[in-house]
């Protein structure tokens, strides 16, 4: 019997000034049955930081054809594929041509894997990377409730997420590109 997916019932009370972005959204996102919670929590910072109203939720580890966000245009075309992790240089590359913005959002220990896999795409034209730091994301992501609640602000390219647990400093660093 295969596993089931969790849902995670989410209200995001969004505040990006970098971008004049004042939203409160309400969505459920299923969490896969091999998913950690901080990949979720992940998702979750990519989904307030590049929100748009276009912006989905794409299938990710069940369909190595979507990713784990996108925005589509109304007729169709990629716009934004956005991963998160540490995926190896070829899927970049694939990924970046199939559409026309690619953004990641790493996490972990990156020391090695920027050496090795994100060196040799450092030229494309149409990436991004942005890497959490570790120690935030942990917190963050550490006993995440099924019914999760952040308000996240966005200012002059910091991010800080509220929770029931209190403030968290959620500091990013842009490996390549700009958001």
């Amino acid at each position: 019997m295969a596993l089931q997916a969790t849902p995670y019932k989410i209200e995001l009370n969004l505040s990006d000034m970098d971008r004049n972005v004042y939203e409160t959204l309400r969505f459920t996102v299923a969490r896969h049955p091999s998913e950690t919670e901080e990949r979720l929590a992940v998702r979750l910072i990519a989904y307030a930081l590049f929100h748009h109203e276009h912006l989905a939720f794409g299938r990710g580890l069940s369909d190595v054809d979507e990713p784990a966000l996108w925005e589509k245009s109304l007729d169709g075309r990629v716009v934004h594929w956005i991963e998160v992790g540490q995926p190896a240089s070829e899927r970049m590359t694939w990924c970046s041509r199939r559409c026309e913005r690619f953004s990641l959002v790493a996490y972990g220990n990156l020391r090695v894997w920027q050496d090795k896999e994100l060196a040799p795409v450092r030229t494309l034209k149409n990436i991004n990377v942005v890497a959490v730091a570790p120690e935030a994301l942990e917190e963050l992501a550490r006993d995440m409730p099924r019914s999760l609640s952040w308000a996240v602000m966005i200012s002059d390219g910091e991010m800080f997420i509220s929770d029931e647990r209190g403030q968290h400093e959620v500091p990013l660093e842009w490996l390549v590109g700009e958001r």
